[in-house]
């Protein structure tokens, strides 16, 4: 039962009690709000996608026109979210910076509000958020400004939902939102697949009317999503082709993207489900039995698939584990706080407070790391002009982040990447390249094959240690930014034959030898 005591407050604080609950959300609302722009205010920018997919949407290029792509890739497989940053570009002109930042504050709200508007109580998510962020790293996923959050969203919201409604049977209404935002995250992601997940989740946790709702949800949103691309059958298609290459094409876990790693499990999830139990039996609120939840055994499924590969459990485990800890702080807090009691207005400034410092704080320079970065760009660094790709050339490297950190910095420029992304979407014999490069640790035999077929508009860039000139021979090097080494054909002397060791130097790699 909700606490009542503070009735007996004298007649001017009582009066101030109707306006508790809109107060509250006041306040949840604002705090929401100000985490993203304090984290951006320390100069934070992601790392990885969101700024290839700002810079494509400034270059208005296809991805053949920016990368170097074999004859299996035929359609973006993240089609919506690129359309939407480009839109938003040729409204506003803005640059690609605004539009990263526009990614992860955006994407962040977007994630926090629905969650709110699908809670009685919101500041249980505050509340959660404060947890995980001391928990966990999962906060900085959070704010990558990378469209899989958009499927975050609609993921915790039909969680959510069924929290609210699960325990008496399904309309068919609930068929028209399922499939409605489901759509939504097909036509921005495109990872329609594993979608099978939470359709799994609700089958083991036997809610059998619900998983059969969200199956056939799950199958309308596939389709509509991929007709609104126009590619229908190429967009299904292309992105399961990718997922079955990024994984299927690596002999050993070691040269795959770190996010598809495993992950070796996340112990300190673990210990905050586990204080969720004790809360539920301390507590004794009524609420769901676990073994029928499927937010549960999503995050059980998350958890151990996780260990194999990481994204299973950041992107979907861990998103259940956090509705679930939200679902439960709400019911504590219901039993012990009246809806418009302030003692519970009380509670939620102090929520807000501890929520926005432990999530803003910049320990160990997690948000304001990316201020030391130095970007392969001549408008920044005039010293570079000339070691640059020239018009029509390629740019040899075997370093995703500086694929993101040259494009993000020049959309613009007249050259093609030979390492974009996803190593997979590069031909065979270049992508043995790369595997061999990965294989040696980054030998310097490994790039002969590039160095014996660059052009004299081609670049080969390496990162380095301190300021030793790469043991590549064959190129005339530069030092650019930040351990970073430029390479190219040498331009005098150029009758003379190059002296290039020949591949067989460096040890192959399972996937070259194919």
């Amino acid at each position: 039962m909700a606490d009542d005591n503070d009735k007996s407050d004298s007649s001017g604080l009582e009066s101030l009690r109707r306006y508790v609950p809109l107060s509250i959300w006041a306040v949840v609302i604002l705090v929401a709000l100000a985490i993203p722009f304090k984290i951006i205010g320390y100069g934070y920018l992601p790392v990885d996608d969101a700024l290839r997919h700002a810079a494509k949407a400034v270059s208005g290029k296809s991805w053949s026109q920016i990368l170097v792509l074999n004859d299996v890739y035929k359609i973006d497989h993240e089609f919506g979210w690129n359309l939407l940053l480009e839109k938003i570009h040729l409204w506003t002109n803005c640059d690609a910076e605004k539009l990263v930042l526009f990614s992860v504050v955006g994407l962040f709200l977007l994630i926090s509000w629905s969650a709110m508007a699908c809670l009685k109580r919101p500041e249980a998510w505050l509340a959660m958020l404060a947890l995980v962020s001391m928990a966990s790293g999962l906060l900085s996923r959070l704010c990558l400004g990378r469209p899989f959050l958009l499927s975050m969203a609609v993921l915790m919201v039909i969680l959510l939902m069924w929290q609210r409604h699960g325990q008496s049977p399904p309309k068919w209404r609930a068929v028209l939102w399922m499939t409605s935002l489901i759509t939504l995250a097909v036509f921005f992601h495109g990872v329609w697949y594993l979608w099978a997940l939470p359709v799994a989740a609700f089958f083991i946790a036997q809610q059998f009317r619900w998983c059969f709702m969200l199956a056939l949800s799950w199958m309308l949103a596939t389709v509509l999503g991929a007709a609104l691309t126009g590619h229908p059958v190429e967009y299904i298609c292309e992105a399961l082709q990718v997922a079955l290459r990024a994984m299927g094409m690596h002999e050993t876990q070691s040269t795959l993207v770190t996010e598809l790693r495993p992950s070796g499990g996340d112990v300190f999830m673990v210990l905050l489900l586990g204080g969720m139990i004790v809360l539920r039996q301390l507590a004794k609120f009524e609420a769901t039995p676990l073994h029928r939840n499927p937010a549960l055994w999503l995050a059980v499924l998350g958890w151990v698939m996780g260990c194999e590969t990481d994204r299973f459990w950041d992107d979907w485990g861990a998103p259940a584990l956090m509705v679930l800890l939200a679902c439960d702080l709400q019911s504590f807090f219901e039993m012990r706080f009246a809806p418009d009691s302030l003692k519970r207005f009380g509670l939620v400034c102090g929520l807000a407070l501890t929520a926005y410092v432990v999530t803003t704080n910049d320990v160990n320079s997690r948000w304001s790391s990316t201020l030391k970065t130095q970007y392969l760009s001549v408008a920044e660094h005039p010293e570079l002009e000339g070691w640059m790709p020239d018009k029509g050339g390629i740019f040899y490297s075997a370093d995703m982040t500086l694929f993101y950190q040259t494009f993000y910095k020049n959309p613009d420029g007249d050259w093609r990447y030979i390492l974009g992304f996803e190593s997979t979407f590069m031909p065979m014999e270049d992508f043995n390249v790369y595997h061999s490069v990965m294989w040696n640790n980054g030998d310097g035999k490994a790039y002969a094959p590039w160095v014996r077929k660059m052009r004299p508009q081609d670049r080969l860039v390496v990162r380095g240690v301190g300021t030793g000139q790469p043991d590549i021979p064959g190129l005339d090097w530069y030092y650019g930014v930040s351990g970073v080494w430029l390479g190219r054909v040498p331009q005098t002397n150029s009758s003379l034959a190059l002296k290039i060791p020949a591949a067989s130097a460096v040890t192959n790699s399972p996937a070259s030898t194919k």
